[in-house]
């Protein structure tokens, strides 16, 4: 693994998968990789390309009437012991961080942008591509949402396609994700001595209750089934071996279907630690990024569903579709990594789903027009 990794975008979509995901490149860190897609953008000779931070955009300008965005993050969780990667010859699989999300759905991006952004190729759209950085981590640093700052003409189009791992599914809208703090005060005391003290650890056992016996909703939209969940992710507390504690934080996270609003999903967390606030915790909501409705009436997602022949399903997870949503642009989840593997130390894709992905958004894109919104 070198500083800055060589891509060849004429490679297969496994060669570049592979490449793409023995270049590092967790949140923050997504500099080298960058500048590989970058340099691999323009030497196609076909594409106007940008750099905005760490995000890469590129885009043909052949006066189509019509234009398709496809993004997807660069970025990935930490690494956990599984770089460089491989692949696993028994079962088909490629292993490494990264592969299911999101450096599959990346590579078919270059593999699409090495088809369609050459001097004379003739896609039925003008098409747009974003590489963009930071999109694990809170939404204030989301590269996507700086370019919606910087560059907000680049985002336009009459469809937007994100490359989010959907095991060649189609998936419509997105979950909202809230992160909350419920911290606890107490008093310090020696802990031969507890009941001089107050532990602020034992202060956070109401709203562990209210989590244990929490109940997620589940919510049909569309045709398509959100299921919420609200879970403790981290804790934290504690002085010495022998202090009785005075601070204590639980954190917590939301996942909320896409009929509730940002002010709705907090209204409705407050609600369930409404006991642990009231016996002194206080909640504070430290990132709320809402979800996306399926928006499967829109033309374009509904041409998008029938011309890949497989039926939508809701997407358990918040993705940029929500920024698309947000500005009137219709957008679905489509990309060929498994999202049960996203995250975990075993990640992997399956080598038999990369090439469909692109010969699917290959023949869409080279015959298949986009239906103008009547709205």
């Amino acid at each position: 693994m070198s500083a800055l990794p060589q891509l060849d975008l004429s490679a297969d979509v496994l060669a570049l998968t592979r490449a793409l995901v023995d270049a590092p490149s967790v949140s923050g860190g997504e500099g080298p990789l960058a500048d590989a897609v970058e340099a691999g953008l323009r030497a196609l000779g076909g594409l106007e390309v940008e750099r905005v931070g760490d995000a890469v955009l590129a885009r043909t300008n052949l006066g189509r009437p019509t234009r398709v965005v496809l993004a997807g993050h660069l970025d990935t969780v930490p690494i956990a012991d599984n770089v460089p990667s491989r692949v696993d010859e028994a079962t088909g699989r490629l292993y490494g961080c990264g592969t299911s999300d999101m450096k599959a759905g990346d590579a078919v991006m270059l593999r699409l942008a090495a088809t369609f952004g050459v001097p004379g190729a003739e896609p039925a759209h003008d098409l747009t591509f974003v590489f963009y950085d930071n999109e694990e981590v809170e939404a204030v640093k989301n590269g996507l949402g700086r370019v919606a700052r910087e560059r907000r003409g680049w985002l336009y189009g009459d469809l937007a396609i994100l490359l989010e791992p959907t095991d060649g599914e189609i998936e419509a809208g997105c979950q909202g994700t809230l992160r909350a703090v419920l911290a606890t005060t107490g008093r310090r005391a020696h802990s031969a001595r507890s009941w001089l003290g107050e532990n602020a650890i034992h202060g956070l056992a109401g709203a562990l209750a209210a989590l244990a016996d929490y109940r997620p909703r589940e919510v049909e939209i569309d045709g398509c089934t959100y299921r919420e969940g609200l879970n403790a992710v981290g804790i934290a507390g504690g002085v010495a071996g022998n202090v009785i504690p005075d601070a204590s934080a639980l954190t917590v996270n939301f996942r909320y279907a896409p009929d509730r609003d940002e002010d709705a999903a907090e209204a409705h967390v407050r609600e369930v630690f409404a006991d642990a606030i009231a016996a002194g915790a206080t909640l504070t909501v430290v990132d709320n990024a809402g979800g996306a409705l399926p928006g499967l009436a829109e033309p374009a997602a509904a041409a998008f569903v029938a011309a890949v022949g497989r039926p939508a399903r809701a997407k358990l997870g918040w993705t940029d579709v929500a920024r698309f949503a947000a500005f009137g642009i219709p957008a679905i989840n489509y990309g060929p990594g498994d999202p049960q593997l996203a995250h975990t130390r075993e990640e992997h894709v399956l080598v038999e789903r990369l090439q469909p992905a692109v010969d699917a958004l290959t023949a869409y894109l080279s015959a298949h027009p986009v239906p103008r919104s009547q709205a």
